[in-house]
């Protein structure tokens, strides 16, 4: 990539032309070199979003696929208030079109958000950070240019992604209009948060603390949303995931609310511009508190550093898996009227008898939980792979501290950290039980069946720890794709028939679906042997090879 670098910003601008302001020169090389980089993350994305909504729609279409059980689907999820406020205002479930919609448009606008997050991120805050925007201004490139090309190329994700749902859509059999209003609705999410993100650079100095910035946005957003379409009030216009969802494909197909996220994205990216100007590259508008004259106690030991780098992703990830299980056990009263009966949907669940419908579904649920808990697993281990790769790794190794050491810490943080959140996982969705049931037991039985997938969770940070050592290059890109071809089986496998073999390639798919089947200690020792040789081979590799290799 350096060498791109140097081509571009060897390359001169175009000189500016009279009332041209000067201050975004450069913009269309900067724009071009940017898409050059992101030539394969963008198309994930975007296939990303595109794939869950057209899998959404087959699966759909095959479990309503009689008009009885689309009216249980109705009654069942219509009145809900947990359904309500994970997936959005209860319109047109009279049709399976409105179904998909309901079911999949949250999930969609979190993946729009977070595709325009890190786009405009990586091309702005990140490349102040390392140097790389001071070596771009050296050259004749405008203050503006850097924010205005990466707004730009956010801006073409999101209207590619928003395109490429409405044809996906179109094609599985939904109703054309319906479904580009529903893509539609995704992109212009996704510019409020390009919009948002433009600003939030300006605020802070610190990559990771736009993504908290901006993460915080969307869960403040979300719940003002949920809470406006539970109470049908206006607090659900206050959110742009309230206005994206006030289209409402499929039924109304209202195109106004669009117009409310388009503006808000140019004024949140004006502000962003505005705040440019009031700051110095490479700073924040927000100045970070002095350090303490002499660590602390808990910071002189490997282990004590990766838990102060890494203890507000943890509370993050395991208050969002609590969460969860609030819901995914508020969800559970329903599950008799929702699926009982429906051949399509009961092969989901391993086409259990009636009476074990419920322990059927919270099996699903933690299965799904345990692939969040494994992601953020993912993350804590590559945190070793950013640490090393931005050379702050080199200071600590050169004192008495081991590479083992080193790793160990930031594995360890792993492997509590998931085993942790999906503890927590469990707890609360056993609280809603005991209190819905009455039953005192139901909290045991939820926090084991949870637990008992923590070595499966341990597998996959097994896997990165692996690739870290072994291939650091791609460490980030082949664990990532192993979390998503692991999600993509667990959720469909069973509901599209595949073979066996191929649900045997995730490690979730070993574990007793507990609380349906008994606990067995085979698959459970079987997964902890392959956790102990992968984290084995990957201290090997790491202990083996040069450091910041690419």
């Amino acid at each position: 990539m350096s060498t791109q670098l140097s081509e571009a910003t060897a390359r001169p601008a175009a000189p500016a032309r009279p009332g041209r302001s000067s201050t975004t020169a450069g913009t269309a090389a900067l724009f071009r070199f940017a898409l050059r980089r992101d030539r394969l993350r963008l198309p994930v994305w975007v296939a990303a979003g595109t794939a869950m909504v057209a899998l959404q729609s087959v699966s759909s279409q095959s479990f309503y696929d009689t008009p009885g059980a689309l009216a249980a689907y109705r009654a069942s999820v219509g009145s809900n208030a947990a359904t309500i406020a994970l997936g959005g205002p209860p319109v047109g479930l009279d049709t399976v079109a409105g179904a998909v919609a309901f079911e999949i448009s949250a999930t969609v606008m979190l993946i729009a958000a977070l595709m325009a997050m890190f786009t405009v991120t990586r091309h702005t805050r990140a490349d102040e950070e390392a140097g790389r925007t001071e070596l771009v201004r050296s050259a004749r490139i405008g203050r503006h240019a850097p924010l205005l090309a990466a707004v730009l190329l956010s801006a073409l994700a999101c209207a590619a992604l928003a395109v490429a749902v409405g044809a996906a859509a179109t094609a599985t059999g939904l109703p054309a209009a319906g479904s580009f209003v529903l893509g539609a609705s995704f992109g212009a999410c996704g510019l409020v948060f390009t919009g948002i993100t433009a600003v939030a650079v300006q605020v802070t100095g610190h990559t990771r603390s736009v993504y908290g910035l901006v993460g915080g946005a969307f869960a403040v957003f979300f719940v003002l949303r949920a809470i406006g379409d539970i109470e049908g009030n206006w607090l659900v216009w206050t959110s742009p995931i309230g206005w994206a969802q006030a289209t409402h494909p499929y039924s109304g197909d209202e195109l106004v609310p669009l117009l409310l996220c388009l503006v808000a994205a140019v004024a949140l990216t004006v502000a962003g511009f505005a705040l440019l100007d009031r700051r110095d590259l490479g700073a924040g508008l927000t100045q970070p508190r002095p350090g303490r004259p002499a660590a602390t106690r808990s910071l002189r030991s490997p282990l004590g550093l990766a838990v102060r780098l890494q203890r507000g992703a943890f509370l993050a990830w395991a208050l969002g898996l609590a969460l969860l299980g609030v819901v995914y056990g508020a969800l559970a009263d329903s599950v008799e009227t929702l699926i009982a009966g429906n051949e399509q949907a009961l092969a989901m669940f391993g086409d259990p008898d009636v009476g074990e419908l419920v322990d059927a579904y919270l099996s699903t649920t933690f299965s799904i939980t345990a692939l969040l808990a494994a992601a953020y697993a993912v993350s804590a281990v590559l945190r070793a792979r950013s640490e090393e790769g931005e050379q702050r790794a080199e200071p600590v190794l050169a004192t008495a501290t081991s590479r083992s050491a080193w790793l160990g810490s930031h594995v360890a943080v792993a492997l509590a950290g998931s085993a942790l959140a999906m503890a927590a996982s469990g707890v609360t969705t056993g609280v809603v039980r005991v209190l819905q049931t009455g039953e005192a037991a139901a909290l045991g039985r939820m926090v084991g069946a949870a637990v008992a997938y923590v070595p499966a969770v341990w597998v996959v940070a097994g896997l990165a720890v692996a690739l870290f050592g072994l291939l650091p290059r791609l460490a980030t890109a082949l664990a990532w794709a192993a979390v998503g071809l692991f999600l993509v089986i667990t959720m469909f496998a069973g509901s599209f028939d595949w073979p066996g073999w191929v649900s045997d390639l995730s490690p979730v798919g070993w574990v007793p679906l507990m609380p349906l089947e008994p606990w067995t200690a085979g698959p459970v020792l079987a997964l902890t042997g392959i956790a102990v040789a992968l984290l084995a081979t990957g201290f090997a590799g790491f202990r083996r090879r040069d450091l910041a290799t690419g």
